[in-house]
Order: structure tokens, then C-alpha cells, then sequence
């Protein structure tokens, strides 16, 4: 019975109330689109710049790091070495090998 109904229901033909020319973005609507796009991409580009000279700061910090840590190592070991029972002079002030 629904069926019978569901089709003997008449379907409106879509009427055109609107003029598509007043719908339409125009040379406006481009230009607003395309100034979007040009910002979104140098902000793009900006954020890209940005980024890579981070990371370079950071590699070049760590060398800096390693190279303060190497020369800190470099002062200690000759102090240890100076300081190493085999190399001190013996009792009398002359040195034991």
C-alpha cells in the first residue's frame, strides 16, 4: 500500500529562482582566493626557513658542546697523567719506571 501512494505522489519539477550570474564568485572572488593562496605559500616558505635554521643552530651547538667537552678532557688527562703513581719521581727525587 505505501508503494501505491509513494508513486502516485507528484515530484515537483526544480524551478530556477536563482540567476547564476549573481551566485557566481566573479573576478572578486578569484582575486581573494588567489591572494589567500599566495600568503598561505610564502607563510608556508617563511615557517620552512625557519625550521632548517633551528636545526642548524642545534648542530651547530652540539659541536660546539663536543669541542668544550673534548678540550675539558683534553686539560684533565694530562693532570691525571702528571699525577700517576707510575710517573711520579720516587723517594730520593729520581723518577721509578
Amino acid at each position: 500500500m505505501r508503494i501505491l501512494l509513494g508513486t502516485s505522489t507528484p515530484v515537483p519539477s526544480p524551478s530556477e529562482t536563482v540567476n547564476p550570474d549573481l551566485v557566481t564568485p566573479g573576478p572578486w572572488g578569484f582575486l581573494v582566493i588567489a591572494l589567500l593562496a599566495v600568503v598561505v605559500i610564502l607563510l608556508i616558505t617563511d615557517m620552512m626557513r625557519r625550521i632548517r635554521r633551528g636545526r642548524v643552530r642545534a648542530d651547530i651547538r652540539e659541536e660546539l658542546d663536543a669541542e668544550e667537552k673534548a678540550e675539558a678532557d683534553a686539560e684533565r688527562s694530562p693532570e691525571a697523567d702528571e699525577t700517576d703513581g707510575d710517573a711520579s719521581p720516587g723517594v730520593d727525587g729520581s723518577e721509578r719506571s
